[in-house]
């Protein structure tokens, strides 16, 4: 019996010792995944393809790309019209920190994105619009240097988690897409400086781990289903740029002035009756735009701050009253109008989207002006395109 307690004891202090083991392997192995991480590994395979991808060119090819590269010129990788292949275009345009390498893809005949780009992880900015792409590869995360992601009107159903791996991303762009929801990943992006989220009809919500967004200082949502202000919104303690244009707001919350670095407030196409007095303790506020004849009750030291550009926009009736009719009329068409019916949602997605253009214009152009007018109307705005 005593032999027996001995052998039980002897294997409990094996499985203990064993327990142990394990314990520090799996620290050992936590800490050297962390090492690596933080090492050059990440650039030396950035490098590493780069050089088989010089490999794939002509003598000629290769040593104008590494004269320009040497010069601190960026070079464009576009996609040719025809053969499907990826060319490499010297560029003389200096960027501003440094050499660049770009990707350039558009077109409609693009449903996926070119087979051999999976290899080039030494791109620093992906520019795609204008395709019929539905959704980003699977090998995003591998782009560990990229730092714009420019993907305007495509077709982008979602976006992956893998985009939280991004973390030299400085600029992310999906307006006009099919999105209905942002990945929470995207908070872990903290060197995101420029957000542009509009167009995009079923977002109506943002997740709130995106406050860890520090760094954010242009957040664009425009044009979405938004019925309040996002809570992450709010968080954001470095915004600089607002844009809550063509919403469903009906009012703003009564700690907007969190927000104490902001210089532009975009709210016209919504449905406001006030605006909160909290706006007037952000002392940062140079312009604010608003719109709608249902705007009742504005602050006194907000419209008459001599510091702060107050824009009210107003939307001509019969231009009301037109889109209405046509409304109705896309309501009540027949299966052979339903295409037509698609049809009239492109061309009304092109129009917000050329309105939006002419919008951002404007506002930049104002931001210059010491003098500005009070108000204006959307006629007139609808005349200029």
């Amino acid at each position: 019996m005593k032999s027996g307690t001995s052998g039980l004891s002897n294997v409990s202090s094996l499985l203990s010792v064993w327990e142990c083991r394990v314990k520090k392997h799996r620290q050992h192995q936590k800490k050297e995944q962390e090492r690596k991480e933080r090492s050059a590994l990440a650039r030396i395979e950035q490098q590493w393809h780069y050089h088989i991808y010089s490999r794939t060119l002509t003598a000629q090819q290769r040593n104008l790309l590494n004269s320009y590269l040497q010069n601190t010129h960026s070079a464009e990788l576009k996609v040719a019209g025809e053969g499907q292949q990826l060319e490499v275009l010297a560029k003389q345009d200096e960027v501003a920190d440094g050499e660049a390498l770009l990707f350039y893809l558009s077109g409609e005949q693009w449903k996926d994105f070119p087979k051999d780009l999976e290899w080039k992880t030494f791109l620093l900015e992906w520019h795609v619009s204008d395709t019929k792409i539905q959704k980003l590869p699977d090998y995003l995360a591998s782009f560990s240097l990229l730092r714009v992601l420019d993907l305007p009107k495509n077709e982008l159903c979602e976006l992956p988690s893998d985009i939280g791996q991004l973390g030299e991303l400085r600029q992310l762009n999906v307006s006009y897409n099919r999105l209905s929801h942002v990945p929470a990943e995207l908070g872990m992006c903290e060197n995101l400086q420029r957000l542009e989220i509009c167009g995009n009809r079923q977002l109506s919500e943002l997740p709130f781990e995106l406050n860890t967004l520090k760094r954010l200082i242009h957040l664009d949502i425009a044009e979405n289903g938004f019925v309040s202000i996002p809570v992450c919104v709010l968080r954001m303690s470095a915004l600089q740029l607002l844009n809550l244009s063509d919403n469903r707001l009906s009012d703003l919350p009564q700690d907007m002035d969190r927000l104490s670095e902001l210089e532009t407030l975009i709210l016209h196409k919504n449905h406001l009756s006030y605006l909160p007095d909290c706006l007037t303790n952000i002392i940062t506020l140079k312009m604010i735009v608003v719109s709608g004849a249902e705007l009742v009750c504005v602050p006194t030291r907000l419209c008459s701050n001599p510091t702060i550009k107050f824009i009210r926009l107003y939307d001509g009736l019969d231009s009301d009253g037109k889109k209405n009719k046509e409304t109705e009329q896309i309501k009540n068409c027949t299966a052979k109008g339903q295409e037509a019916k698609k049809d009239e949602s492109d061309r009304e997605e092109m129009k917000n989207s050329r309105e939006k253009e002419f919008m951002d214009a404007y506002v930049s152009l104002l931001k210059d002006r010491d003098d500005v007018p009070y108000s204006t109307t959307k006629v007139t705005i609808s005349c200029v395109l």
